[in-house]
């Protein structure tokens, strides 16, 4: 598993016009939410704080982005856009779900003390965050595996398994 790592020169990749679109839509959506709110109370608006606010166009763009620099390279790029935009699509499913976690721990603690209830909804919601991610690695490793296993099953035998048996 690569460590999480942060490079500010991936900021120099990006055009002002995507940073610009992620800004507008994502203050699209809080307004969005803010009405939904206003409207219907905030019991509902708070489920429309789940939304991603910039999910929609940071996919698009990645998938864009991720093509472009391909293309650069020679290459068609068109699978590895999708790819990306996949990866992102996991992440912000996932990262919803802490979310859930993080509303559910928040209103249990919040009548015994806020600090409390924010740091236990923050502690919830990054255990829930990366445990999916996690799991969902080991989901794809392991279905990875069975493909390959089932393209070359005399190649790859375990341990004390007859290769002869396979073929």
């Amino acid at each position: 598993m690569s460590p999480i790592s942060f490079s500010p020169s991936a900021l120099k990749e990006g055009r002002l016009y995507e940073y610009l679109i992620r800004f507008a839509l994502g203050g699209a959506a809080t307004v969005f939410t803010g009405l939904v709110s206003s409207r219907c109370g905030a019991s509902i608006g708070g489920l429309f704080l789940a939304l991603p606010a910039i999910f929609c166009a940071s996919a698009t763009l990645i998938e864009k982005h991720e093509i472009r620099r391909k293309r650069e390279a020679g290459l068609d790029g068109r699978r590895r856009g999708e790819e990306a935009a996949a990866l992102e699509s996991a992440g912000a499913v996932l990262g919803a779900f802490g979310m859930v976690a993080f509303a559910v721990t928040f209103s249990l603690t919040v009548k015994d003390s806020v600090p409390t209830a924010f740091i236990a909804a923050s502690l919830a919601w990054a255990v829930v965050s990366i445990a999916g991610w996690c799991v969902r690695r080991k989901m794809r490793t392991v279905r990875r595996l069975r493909s390959f296993r089932q393209r070359r099953p005399a190649q790859i035998a375990g341990p004390g398994e007859d290769r002869s048996a396979l073929t």
